[in-house]
């Protein structure tokens, strides 16, 4: 027998830039989205968040890592939901994203955010905060 679906008594509520960012910076891992070939594509990422800025790794030669005269425009988000109360959050960053070249602030960035991948995450990436977008779900 198919049950009837329930009706959520939560709300959506928008959340500000600080508090977004906070919340971001409490979880660990979310998901960078970019284009490649012209399609779009998302891969899941840790990440930590730094000012203003989402800083990620990737591999050398990655997608995220190619070399062109502008800054390239991707997004970050992340959340926590909960599917039993239907509460939580979510939060998406987007911004212009280029590599950390400097050699001190890299060596930093790969010091403080170790990859959950086994491969060789070398380059170091940010995500500049020029929209940043939250909301909560709350009963």
């Amino acid at each position: 027998m198919k049950s009837e679906p329930v009706a959520s008594t939560a709300r959506m509520i928008e959340l500000g830039r600080e508090e977004s960012l906070a919340l971001l910076a409490s979880v660990p891992v979310g998901r960078v989205g970019f284009t490649m070939k012209a399609l779009p594509v998302i891969r899941p990422v840790n990440h930590l968040v730094d000012g203003e800025t989402v800083v990620i790794r990737t591999r050398a030669g990655s997608a995220l890592t190619r070399r062109t005269p502008v800054e390239e425009i991707l997004v970050y988000e992340a959340d926590q939901l909960d599917p039993l109360t239907r509460t939580g959050w979510s939060v998406m960053v987007t911004g212009r994203a280029g590599p950390i070249t400097d050699p001190a602030e890299a060596a930093r960035f790969r010091d403080l955010l170790i990859p959950w991948a086994g491969e060789d995450f070398d380059e170091v990436v940010r995500i500049r905060a020029d929209l940043v977008t939250g909301y909560r779900l709350t009963r």
